[in-house]
């Protein structure tokens, strides 16, 4: 099958395949995948036009409704840290996705600052995986299901109750973190999650199960900024592909919703050492793969 936007050629069960078995995994801990869809489309499938960012983000547009979908049939989606996500990162998107088109259309230079951050979010999974405990999956022996409960949110910090435990952290470094997040997700073509997520539960020290639903609620609305906003650029850069590939973006979320749904549903079973071990492995082989490629 033939895709015009994106300019390749491939067998249409192949995007909906990858993306259900990418996003099984990585949505276990708040990551609809795209961080590593976006290495696939690129190196597998030759697409690195501008608009294979704006094409990841339609991904989670059609993709991540599945997990919210659970997280929140299960009371176990953070309202207010899923507000503070969605405000911090919006502005940051619009301006990533103008540095993307502007600044970073090779597709070498793209590569390059892809693996940085990519090499930077495994670091942080290191740190975390190594210095962590074994832990403990969310559904103990009797299937118990510990949910979210007295969230509070002001314009200072936000506080929440989980599992007989109250967190609290503070507003405006959410707010600083996902600015910064949203510009880096606004060029990678992700909605931020991938990075928000582990950064919140390594240096915030917040359970994985209640950043998980906040982290694809955040990418969710991000991403519906995202593709507008790359959608808008394409008027002004007629020479340069840089709207989504409606039918790749769709075909892919399509598999990326199934594994949504199911990872989220799962995830009460695994530890959150297994979730960020996995995670870790795969950030780390793209991130070292589009570092040396940069150079060679």
């Amino acid at each position: 099958m033939y895709f015009p936007v994106a300019g390749i050629e491939v067998n249409p069960l192949v995007p909906p395949l990858v993306a259900f078995v990418v996003s099984f995994f990585t949505s276990m801990g708040g990551v609809s995948g795209a961080f590593m869809l976006l290495p696939f489309q690129v190196s597998v499938l030759g697409y690195s036009a501008p608009s294979v960012s704006a094409t990841n983000q339609l991904f989670n547009i059609v993709a991540i409704p599945g997990g919210i979908y659970r997280f929140i049939r299960e009371q176990r989606m953070l309202w207010p840290l899923a507000w503070a996500v969605i405000i911090g990162t919006l502005p940051g998107v619009f301006i990533g996705a103008w540095v993307r088109v502007q600044w970073l259309p090779d597709p070498k230079n793209f590569k390059f600052f892809a693996g940085m951050v990519l090499l930077y979010l495994g670091y942080r999974l290191v740190l975390d995986v190594w210095k962590g405990g074994k832990g403990k999956s969310m559904a103990g022996a009797r299937g118990k299901q510990p949910s979210v409960g007295q969230a509070t949110f002001s314009m200072v910090k936000i506080s929440f109750e989980f599992d007989q435990e109250t967190y609290s952290v503070s507003t405006f470094q959410i707010y600083l973190l996902c600015f910064i997040v949203g510009i880096i997700g606004g060029i990678y073509g992700i909605g931020g999650g991938s990075i928000i997520a582990p950064f919140m539960v390594a240096i915030f020290g917040l359970p994985v199960y209640t950043v998980a639903g906040a982290a694809l609620m955040g990418t969710f609305a991000t991403s519906i900024a995202g593709v507008a906003f790359y959608s808008f650029l394409a008027r002004f850069y007629p020479g340069i592909s840089v709207a989504p590939d409606i039918g790749l973006g769709i075909l892919f979320g399509v598999g990326g919703l199934a594994g949504i749904y199911l990872g989220a549903r799962c995830q009460k079973y695994f530890s959150p050492r297994v979730i960020k071990a996995v995670l870790c492995f795969c950030v780390l082989f793209v991130a070292g793969k589009y570092i040396l490629g940069f150079f060679v």
